[in-house]
């Protein structure tokens, strides 16, 4: 009797009877063999139909099947070199084969279709073999960051998704009716997460959160997925230690599993297997003046334009990448102008127009992959902040509280899923990260 098996273990099963239930990638008639890639979300795996060994109704059902076609096949597996599949170098020789369902005439062919075309059709597109491999990548990543924090006693405690005030940029924010009272769908859980450090010492939250920032680049997507764990007791120089383990584990297990779809996507997996603690640490004042030295060498006036830059501005994407090139590896900027950042960050003793943040940039042009800083830890500097930038106190009573009852000095960061999955996989667009991608003009499917 067949034995009922997923493709991704058919190597288990070599000369052995099974069954394989799927959908149809592609066929080609070769006509008295068929050859069918079948793939269950597991695998795909060879099968094929050789009319002389079949029963004339169970060869021209194969014959008959679309692309996308689900079935149910039987078979002998067979060792066999070069048999196309993830994994490959095994297939099925049909015994026996029922067609669930014909499928339709499938929108999306073995051809060049426009970016919009497939974001039209994601619900179809994430069938794609390129699709398939970049999500169960993200699958191992998130993973991979839950088991990390969980196997070294970091608790995970949800923070709310609508929120009465700002977490960051109050720009940025995206409104809602609750109940005749304005509401916000959240930036960070970091601001909760600072109340449940009070309780359980380290913490983190793992959720969507949303930036209604009109932004078109292929780094930036409107609701994206963020762990953000934050620790009590916790220094800068700590938060950074923390980091390039964290980071580095999450890229040792994608390449401990997923060679295969590393392949597909064609990334330089060399490139990865650099990525070990520790990272490289430079202060914002020394990225910038390495920026002005790299201006100084450059003659095209575009480029100088793209890479101009003064002290107490933020880095944008040209000046993260052309940092993040000047090391093989990821590069943590720590100390940036207080003016550039979240009101809520540590100030440098001495230089109170300098916060106690990092962010880690990723190498090969992909950016700030993580942001965090010391958080102000003292009541009376906190509300100076607070006054500064011109924000109601009233909305941030309860996280002036916690100043109050047993304050000590904390630290956290945020690590966006997308972005990482962005680089780790080696992908231009951040849209193919994530099931269904909203963007600035995209909502659908």
């Amino acid at each position: 009797m067949a034995t009922l098996i997923q493709i991704g273990e058919i190597a288990q099963y070599d000369g052995q009877e099974v069954t394989v239930r799927g959908w149809l990638y592609n066929r080609t008639d070769k006509g008295r063999l068929q050859f069918l890639l079948v793939r269950d979300g597991t695998g795909i795996a060879q099968c094929v139909a050789f009319k002389k060994d079949l029963p004339e109704d169970v060869f021209e059902a194969a014959r008959a099947l679309t692309q996308e076609s689900s079935v149910l096949v039987t078979g002998m597996v067979r060792g066999d070199e070069r048999a196309p599949g993830y994994p490959g170098g095994y297939e099925i020789g049909i015994t026996n084969l029922e067609a669930i369902q014909i499928a339709d005439e499938y929108p999306i062919q073995p051809k060049d279709h426009g970016v919009e075309f497939l974001m039209d059709q994601r619900h179809l597109w994430l069938r794609s073999l390129r699709q398939w491999a970049i999500l169960r990548i993200r699958a191992t990543i998130i993973h991979t960051i839950r088991n990390w924090l969980d196997d070294r006693g970091y608790i995970l405690v949800d923070t709310p998704i609508l929120t009465p005030a700002a977490g960051e940029n109050t720009t940025t924010l995206f409104e809602i009716d609750y109940f005749g009272e304005p509401a916000y769908l959240a930036q960070t859980g970091q601001l909760y997460n600072e109340a449940n450090i009070g309780a359980f010492g380290k913490v983190y939250c793992f959720g969507p959160t949303f930036r209604a920032e009109k932004s078109k680049t292929r780094r930036h997507l409107m609701e994206f997925w963020m762990v953000e764990p934050e620790m009590a007791f916790f220094s800068l120089e700590d938060l950074m230690a923390m980091e390039e383990e964290f980071v580095s584990a999450i890229v040792s297990a994608v390449l401990d599993k997923h060679r295969m779809e590393l392949e597909i996507l064609e990334r330089d997996v060399a490139r990865l297997e650099t990525i070990k603690a520790p990272f490289h640490r430079i202060s914002y004042d020394e990225a910038v003046e390495r920026l002005q030295a790299l201006i100084e060498e450059i003659d095209d006036p575009e480029r100088k334009a793209e890479l101009a830059i003064a002290w107490g501005d933020d880095f944008g994407a040209p000046h993260e990448t052309a940092i993040a090139e000047m090391f093989d590896r990821p590069v943590f900027v720590y100390h940036y102008p207080t003016a550039a950042k979240a009101f809520y960050m540590q100030p440098v003793e001495g230089r109170p127009d300098v916060c106690r943040s990092v962010d880690l940039l990723a190498p090969e042009g992909y950016g700030e992959i993580t942001g965090g800083s010391e958080r102000i830890y003292d009541a009376e500097l906190l509300r100076q902040r607070i006054d500064e930038i011109g924000i109601s106190p009233d909305n941030y009573k309860w996280y002036l509280d916690l100043r109050q009852y047993g304050s000590v000095p904390h630290a956290g960061f945020g690590l966006g899923v997308e972005r990482t999955v962005a680089w780790i996989c080696g992908l231009p667009h951040i849209r193919e990260t994530i099931p269904y991608a909203r963007m600035l003009n995209r909502l659908y499917p």
